[in-house]
């Protein structure tokens, strides 16, 4: 309990940090974006989130728009993401919807929340020298950031597709204040031979900008996330065995916030391998841009899909921030009446 309220204090601390400071106004606002990073999807997440050229589900509505027009059945998708000992929860419905030959629709929406914030500011009293904080004046608050993606997407040919989002962003932070934000994707796939899968989204192509009631601005900076895959088929098996390698490209400055920079670019690492056993069983591995290793298991059942996926926290230290887990469903309406004409 005491570990859990001290997160939670440096949480608030961090929050109270970026909304007064001049991280929330004029250009660049670092990390504003920060939960549209953490994606969605438990087959995700168990390979590192590399998945933005493997992605051919509803979730692609937040992984790649392009690879939307891949699903034949219209399909309905839930998660749920306890991260850091269910500290704070992450949560992502969408809806996906077939079009004629070679287009689809979705609508995404995530919802990042963080519950009962102690608010001490109030609280602090002196005895002698010493400071201590009166329990009875501690008040609480929510802090909440939602998400709404509307994505269109077309298979131009059997090589290649192309997609966007249109994407609503709304914060609160208590009676601290709330803001709206609009942004846009743009995503593409290519198929160049056979099995390899190559795939490009750039998030917030325009750059997002985030206003508060306050007054003051943020901005979400575009990232370019790069990724490819090889579906390997492996008959002595029953199976095939895919690796994945993404790349993020953030344009922010971050320097020593990410693997690898040149100048004010950052870049960040992703990578993943699948075994799927006759298109039933998988079990995954990953390797994700802050260095933690995941793992994931998933299970295809008649019109639902089941997936896991459990990473430890940051290899420096695993106690720190406690443990991730997610759970997603997919569903199909895998019926002839609702399949793609």
């Amino acid at each position: 309990m005491m570990k859990q309220i001290k997160i939670s204090l440096a949480v608030f601390a961090l929050l109270v940090l970026f909304n007064n400071s001049g991280f929330a106004q004029g250009n660049g606002s670092k990390y504003a974006g920060e939960f549209l990073a953490i994606g969605v999807g438990g087959r995700a997440l168990g390979m590192g989130s590399a998945y933005v050229a493997l992605v051919n589900d509803i979730t692609a509505g937040y992984w790649n728009p392009a690879l939307l027009s891949k699903i034949n059945y219209p399909q309905l998708s839930l998660m749920h993401d306890a991260r850091f000992g269910n500290l704070l929860n992450y949560n992502y419905g969408a809806i996906a919807i077939p079009l004629g030959k070679n287009q689809s629709i979705g609508l995404s929406v995530i919802v990042n929340g963080i519950d009962d914030i102690p608010d001490t500011r109030q609280a602090a009293i002196y005895y002698g020298n010493e400071l201590r904080i009166d329990p009875d004046k501690v008040t609480y608050f929510n802090a909440n950031d939602y998400a709404f993606l509307l994505t269109y997407s077309k298979k131009q040919n059997d090589k290649f597709s192309y997609g966007a989002n249109f994407k609503v962003i709304r914060r609160t932070l208590g009676d601290a204040g709330d803001a709206w934000g609009l942004g846009f994707d743009l995503g593409v796939f290519y198929n160049p031979y056979k099995n390899l899968l190559l795939g490009a989204n750039v998030q917030d192509i325009t750059t997002t900008y985030v206003a508060w009631s306050t007054g003051k601005k943020e901005n979400i900076s575009p990232t370019l996330k790069l990724g490819s895959a090889y579906i390997l088929d492996v008959p002595s098996i029953k199976g095939t065995i895919t690796p994945a390698v993404d790349f993020d490209v953030r344009f922010e400055n971050r320097r020593t916030a990410s693997n690898f920079n040149l100048g004010p670019v950052s870049f960040d690492f992703h990578g993943g391998l699948e075994y799927t056993y006759d298109r039933l069983v998988s079990i995954r591995g990953g390797y994700n841009e802050i260095g933690d290793l995941t793992i994931g298991a998933g299970i295809k059942l008649p019109k639902i899909d089941i997936d896991y996926s459990f990473t430890g926290g940051f290899k420096d230290d695993p106690e720190k921030l406690g443990n991730t887990h997610r759970i997603s469903l997919i569903f199909t309406l895998e019926e002839e009446k609702f399949r793609r004409k």
